[in-house]
């Protein structure tokens, strides 16, 4: 322990290596001598950057004695290059000329990406719009799965919940607009309430991540960034259009949006309808049961999606403060023949009637969000704020079937309506706080985060608890440059949190009359934690790179693996929590390593997770005849695991047109005490790999953007697993893509095509909620969309 105080100390506080640093100041003007704020300057060959304030002002330290090529970039304005010999505190000025020609159209292209990339001691990946609307899947986790280490479980109708190196649930944070977001994400079959036509820019961290995070942020982040803002004295839109083939889907979403120079509104509704999804097989063997598919369809798997966002704000050269609003609703079936205590009894005459009608069982889901995200500009320091309020509502729906002490026949005198199954009603209060200095060659974060979630149950049916819970954290992140090719990062944060669950007692009795079983206990739990992270970057000149970080995470144990009691109809079994668990503890090294030049781009991340108390849900041998109607019991356990893996991206430009690609992941699992010792972990998905080809034609001035692309994808088959799961086999699946920008009326139109599974394949995804039961993915699937803009730039 003391070692590793010294070490972080040494990191945080050690000052630079080299004996003479030295500071580059300077102000960027226009050729009438006004201060130019927003201007980006780059030292050439390195990766150093910074940017004006309101004065026009900027600064480089820790700089050593040499020549110094600076670049100063802003729209409208030609760039600025200055030669700038550095021997002493120098002190500059730099004139920037107004472009004399005023085009249509400006796209500028900077390095913000790559210095964040080069500059960030985790594993950064940054998805744009164009990525997503070229992998348009039926959510916004279907659509980023291709990345490597990126995975989903599916649950056929297109939601699905985003695992990151094969870990899920409460161990993967989603992070929408800065702030957490919270839903009942600890179920399988529970998808993420978001807009993936509302997504900016996502960035995806892999690795662990809590020490500016907090809590659960043990296997990644997912952060959900907004779309940029309007141009000054803009107004106009776009409408974007879609539609599948493997469960007939039809909708699409129309953006409105304004600005003056200051104020700003962007608005968007969304609205999606699909019908039952489609399989290649025509029969389901479902616990030996055999059940056959009408038109090859999942029988109850059709639903709905809405959505309205709403967003506001003042955008001054200081300070900036922006009112975010988001409504999302859906309404979907779940497979007749696969959920609840008896799916043979099952009326496929009404289902078959009708593949878009929603009957039961099914869940109605609704997500609110208000959310304000504000920063000050001070010069040398910058102040940010999340506030966040959020209430999520998921009610699912059943027929009444009683079982163990239960009525046989619903009460007529009961209050809850016949079919609500149960209810989970969460609001959720958010706050975060943070400010970013500079001290000599030291970048520094402080900052806060502070969450209280207040989560109810209803209807007849009980699984997990309601509770309340506080979490509030404070954390510390310094970068440290030594010289333009090496960073040094350090961070420590210390979290506190306390969760109280309150008791349920059955609405019937049980055994004796007037006595009512107690399935949750009144309990509470606090938690302090402290994790730290540290790490190193070098990159050098010649396009080689790494990156090396240590961490340690944490992660409280959730209210159903404390207190779980009940039966849980999507794996017909009965679930009981563990009051006894301690907060998940995870260790992590992560190394990326990489080369980039004119036609070669080479990435290989490896990294080693050990976790001292692993959290996980262990089938035992006993089964509940007296409560949960003969279900095998599964109780919450702990045992420490090994996890190591990695991931390769390898890409090669054949020709100006032509471009490879080849991205690869391998994971490995091993619990190494408890009841499964020598077993791997639930989901963890098998060797893949995929191959790409992208041919990108120049083909005129009205198609342009044009590209045709060819994914490969070998997965390995998966015969480690931990029962009760099944091996699953390997496969191989091909999808094509093709897509080009159609300039209208000097407007351009967005047209992109996939065939997914192009040959039709009959494959099972380890990962996929149905592969129990033998569910194959989804057949040859075309997705079609579009997306049009339209408006103006008005004068000033």
């Amino acid at each position: 322990m003391k070692k590793t105080i010294l070490f972080l100390g040494w990191i945080l506080l050690s000052a630079p290596l080299h004996a003479q640093q030295f500071v580059l100041s300077g102000s960027v003007l226009d050729t009438k001598n006004h201060p130019l704020s927003g201007v980006s300057v780059y030292i050439d060959g390195t990766t150093l950057h910074s940017h004006t304030d309101s004065a026009g002002r900027f600064h480089f330290s820790g700089l050593t004695e040499r020549n110094y090529q600076l670049l100063a970039v802003k729209p409208g304005f030609r760039n600025s290059k200055l030669s700038v010999n550095v021997n002493g505190h120098v002190h500059i000025r730099m004139i920037m000329s107004p472009l004399k020609e005023q085009l249509e159209e400006v796209v500028v292209k900077d390095r913000r990406l790559e210095i964040r990339k080069q500059e960030e001691s985790l594993n950064v990946e940054t998805i744009n719009r164009d990525f997503i609307h070229r992998n348009l899947g039926g959510s916004l986790m279907e659509s980023l799965k291709r990345l490597p280490g990126i995975k989903t479980i599916g649950i056929g109708s297109g939601q699905s919940k985003p695992l990151i190196r094969g870990l899920g649930f409460n161990r993967v944070v989603v992070i929408d607009k800065g702030v957490k977001h919270e839903g009942q994400q600890w179920g399988a079959d529970h998808g993420l309430e978001l807009d993936q036509f509302a997504a900016g820019e996502v960035e995806l961290i892999k690795g662990a991540a809590s020490f500016i995070y907090g809590s659960d942020a043990i296997a990644g982040v997912i952060d959900v960034k907004s779309t940029s803002v309007p141009a000054a004295h803009s107004l106009g839109g776009s409408v974007d259009l879609t539609g599948k083939s493997k469960n007939n889907l039809y909708g699409g979403s129309i953006n409105l949006y304004g600005r003056n120079e200051r104020w700003f509104f962007d608005s968007r509704f969304t609205g999606l309808n699909y019908g039952d999804y489609k399989v290649p097989a025509s029969t389901l063997y479902i616990y030996d049961y055999a059940v056959k598919l009408h038109n090859n369809q999942l029988r109850n798997t059709a639903g709905k999606e809405n959505g309205i966002h709403f967003s506001s704000g003042y955008l001054g050269n200081r300070f900036r403060s922006v009112f975010y609003m988001s409504n999302t609703y859906s309404k979907s079936g779940f497979f007749a023949n696969a959920r609840g205590l008896e799916p043979r009894r099952v009326d496929e005459t009404l289902h078959d009637k009708s593949d878009r009608d929603i009957q039961l069982p099914g869940q109605k889901v609704r997500h609110l969000k208000l959310i304000n995200k504000s920063s000050l500009n001070l010069g040398s320091s910058k102040l940010e704020a999340e506030l966040g309020y959020q209430h999520n509502s998921r009610e699912e729906y059943s027929h009444y079937i009683g079982h163990g002490y239960m009525p046989p026949a619903y009460p007529d005198t009961m209050q809850i309506p016949q079919h609500l199954e149960r209810r989970y009603d969460k609001h959720v209060y958010s706050l975060n706080l943070r400010t970013q200095f500079q001290a000599g060659a030291h970048t520094i974060t402080v900052g806060g985060n502070g969450e209280y979630q207040d989560n109810e149950i209803g209807g007849w049916g009980f699984l997990a608890p309601s509770f309340n819970q506080i979490m509030t954290g404070v954390f510390v992140y310094d970068k440290l440059r030594l010289n333009e090719k090496l960073l040094l990062h350090g961070a420590l944060r210390y979290d506190h949190g306390s969760l109280h669950i309150f008791p349920y007692a059955d609405w019937f009795p049980s055994g004796s009359p007037g006595e009512k079983l107690v399935r949750a206990e009144d309990m509470k739990r606090s938690i302090n934690s402290l994790v730290w992270s540290g790490g190193l970057n070098y990159n050098a000149e010649s396009g080689f790179n790494m990156k090396v970080n240590v961490g340690r995470s944490f992660r409280m144990a959730i209210a159903k693996e404390l207190a779980a009691n009940g039966v849980n109809y999507d794996y017909f079994s009965y679930e009981k929590g563990n009051a006894g668990l301690s907060p998940e503890k995870s260790y992590q090294v992560d190394l990326s390593t990489g080369w980039t030049n004119d036609k070669w781009t080479v990435q290989l991340s490896p990294f080693f997770n050990y976790f001292p108390n692993y959290i996980y849900l262990n089938p035992t041998s006993e089964f509940d005849h007296a409560n949960g109607a003969g279900n095998q019991i599964f109780r919450y356990a702990q045992s420490r695991v090994r996890r190591y893996g990695g991931e390769v991206q390898l890409k090669y430009k054949v020709s100006r047109t032509l471009a490879a690609e080849m991205l690869g992941e391998y994971l490995h699992s091993k619990q190494l005490s408890g009841d499964k010792k020598g077993y791997t972990l639930p989901f963890s998905p098998p060797p893949s790999i995929l191959f790409n080809l992208t041919y990108s034609p120049d083909i005129n001035d009205c198609l342009r953007d044009t590209y045709f692309s060819i994914d490969y994808r070998l997965t390995a088959e998966q015969n480690n697993i931990v029962p009760p799961e099944r091996k699953t086999p390997g496969y191989k699946v091909m999808n094509v893509q093709a897509g080009t920008r159609i300039h209208l009326y000097h407007r351009p139109v967005i047209v992109s095509l996939q065939v997914q599974n192009l040959f039709n394949t009959r494959y099972l995804v380890h990962t996929s909620f149905y592969r129990l039961i033998g569910l194959p993915e989804a057949g040859r699937n075309f997705v079609l969309s579009v997306r049009a803009p339209f408006g103006k730039k008005t004068q000033n």
